[in-house]
């Protein structure tokens, strides 16, 4: 095949000169990927050489491999040959380390002049050997060698990565300790290539990073752009294909988020092929050092009154019977349990003394600074860090957000509106701080009627209420939808009631909202309202059936005997839905494809990987009120 190959080459005019091209023997232990990056070129320009290395990768075996455009020019390198000994006798109070500098030697080359060090103390009198050395400076030529760069501003790692034509993954390996989100005048290694090799950067285009199996039509769909206008973009495109992991331009319009509410729901359990134990971390301040465990009296007071206590325990108690859950599925479990005690010092000590870098995943922290001290650390053996309790403002590529963001919750109601919209009549009201709001939902539907929150006219401040008469005319005989976009109690309380007024036989109103806060929970909340106008909302998790057959719920109840808590049922499902996904794959990123949603007793989940960092959760729920009941809306 490798004969053909070289034929077809030299038969095109490829010119397969040793100047462009080296050969090399493979060698026992090595990989397609370490070969690649021996020689800083990537896995697919060596098997787009050598073909048969998909299915014949055998030591002894000669690849023949691309020069790298990295500079090869000649450097100075200094060696030592040894040229004999001289006499030292130890003097009181000196030590290894003081010898060693007199000397200008390494304290190891004193130990192999002088066997017995390795196992006796130095000491005054003992006479040693100090090794002498002459150093010779010889021109010779690096390969693979890297030069510093400085980031420019509004440059991320994927405008870098993209400017010195390498993968995100490859920016990363030279630099481990980069930050998610580069600053101007940060500096980082890159490949040395000529200047006139680098990628002009535009500041009109974005760059994206293709993922594993991403073809062109996954592309479409995130991006909007067809195969013809990325390669229009991206002319490499057209020779050599997508490849995971290169950078594309793109469009600084175009949007990096994929349909939030057209994948349908996968069943991992019948997906099951790797069944090795799963090693799990779990992070969560339960502050036991607070805590008498000896008092069982005291114990249950501070359960009773120290809410963060109670959102831990009852999270840990979903995380335990998830475990249990898997395990009648064949899945085991190593899992092993850290108290964060709520402060960064005692991360810090977690992590020194554990070695992370064979976890499949760790849960938590839920502290802000504690859980970025663990990714941070944890990046670089890309361990897949769960944010299950928070929102982490740093996402590095190790992250896995559980909670979707506030706008995909705004996108997924407006795209259930709109889906409606046609047959129904649109009005906005809001109070004064939700005008940008009001303004958006009316470019999103130009058609609605805005109404806003009247003024105090004497100080000029938000009243914080609506007149009658600025209702009058505007429900007719048929469906209406009615956003109401406010953050205050006594606002939220007028405009339920008068909305409530307005129902009946002939006047269908549906109350929605783009962010259910305090404000539709407060004392004067009538739920009879809320579920007469059918109110309508985004959210992160919906309440369990009490009406269906739910194993965890009937296992928690013969448990404990009341409900499951949210927390309970969260942590419930963040757990078994990781060691699923680990069950089906090598490990959780080739899992957490952008087409796999799963849902579980309240939640769901399906990740789409971030344009500036790790993954984020866009599975979301549009919920309703339902004859007192909040249900998921059809």
């Amino acid at each position: 095949m490798k004969k053909l190959l070289t034929v077809i080459l030299i038969t095109l005019g490829l010119n397969l000169s040793a100047q462009n091209y080296i050969e090399h023997k493979i060698k026992e232990g090595e990989t397609i990927e370490s070969i690649a990056k021996k020689y800083l070129v990537t896995p697919f320009d060596i098997l787009a050489l050598n073909p048969d290395a998909k299915t014949d990768f055998q030591p002894n075996t000669v690849l023949i491999i691309p020069n790298s455009k990295i500079k090869n020019d000649p450097v100075n390198e200094e060696s030592k040959e040894l040229i004999g000994y001289k006499n030292h006798k130890v003097k009181r109070k000196e030590t290894l380390y003081g010898i060693s500098k007199k000397y200008g030697v390494s304290e190891d080359e004193i130990k192999k002049a002088n066997r017995f060090l390795y196992s006796e103390n130095l000491k005054k009198g003992d006479n040693i050997k100090i090794p002498r050395y002459k150093t010779f400076i010889s021109k010779v030529s690096l390969k693979n060698t890297v030069k510093k760069y400085k980031v420019q501003p509004k440059e991320g790692k994927w405008r870098v990565a993209y400017k010195f034509g390498i993968t995100v993954e490859e920016l990363e390996a030279l630099n481990p300790n980069m930050k998610p989100i580069l600053q101007p005048g940060d500096e980082l290694n890159v490949p040395n290539i000529e200047d006139k090799d680098e990628k002009a950067i535009e500041s009109e285009y974005d760059y994206y990073e293709v993922l594993p199996k991403e073809g062109f039509y996954r592309l479409k769909i995130k991006t909007g752009l067809t195969q013809e206008e990325l390669e229009d973009l991206n002319p490499e495109l057209k020779e050599s294909g997508l490849k995971a992991g290169m950078v594309l331009k793109i469009p600084a319009s175009a949007e990096t988020t994929s349909s939030l509410l057209d994948v349908e729901t996968t069943n991992l359990e019948s997906r099951i092929k790797n069944h090795k134990v799963k090693k799990l971390a779990l992070m969560l301040p339960y502050r036991l050092h607070r805590i008498d465990v000896d008092s069982v009296e005291e114990a249950k007071e501070e359960i009773k009154n120290n809410k963060l206590l109670s959102v831990v325990l009852d999270f840990h108690v979903g995380v335990r019977m998830a475990l249990d859950s898997a395990k009648q599925l064949g899945i085991s479990t190593d899992l092993k349990v850290f108290d964060t005690e709520r402060q960064p010092s005692t991360v810090s000590k977690i992590l020194s003394d554990n070695d992370f870098s064979d976890y499949d995943a760790v849960i938590g922290p839920m502290e802000e600074v504690c859980f970025d001290r663990v990714a941070s650390s944890l990046k670089r053996d890309r361990v897949p860090v769960i944010a299950a309790l928070n929102n982490p403002k740093e996402v590095y590529a190790n992250v896995f957000k559980t909670i979707p963001e506030d706008k995909l919750l705004q996108k997924a109601m407006i795209d259930f509106v709109k889906a409606d919209s046609l047959r129904s009549k649109l009005v906005v009201i809001a109070d004064q701080s939700h005008k940008a709001t009001s303004e958006m939902l009316k470019r999103e539907f130009p058609n609605a009627v805005q109404i806003y929150s009247q003024k105090s006219k004497k100080t000029g401040k938000d009243a914080h209420f609506i007149y009658p008469n600025q209702l009058e005319n505007v429900f007719q005989s048929r469906k209406t939808i009615v956003f109401l976009e406010t953050d205050n109690d006594s606002f939220a309380s007028s405009v339920i009631s008068m909305l409530n007024s307005k129902v009946n036989e002939n006047n269908e109103i549906i109350l929605v909202t783009l962010d259910k806060n305090k404000a539709f929970e407060g004392k004067n909340i009538d739920n009879n309202n809320l579920s007469n106008l059918k109110f309508h909302y985004p959210s992160v998790h919906k309440d369990f059936d009490e009406y269906k057959s739910n194993g965890f719920v009937k296992a928690y109840k013969r448990e404990f005997g009341v409900s499951p808590s949210k927390y309970a049922a969260r942590g419930f499902d963040v757990t078994l839905d990781i060691l699923l996904r680990l069950a089906t794959e090598d490990n959780l990123y080739e899992a957490s494809d952008e087409l796999i949603e799963t849902e579980y007793v309240e939640n769901k989940f399906r990740y789409n990987k971030s344009l500036f960092g790790g993954y984020v959760n866009e599975a979301v729920y549009i919920v309703k009120y339902d004859n007192l009941r909040i249900v998921e809306a059809n």
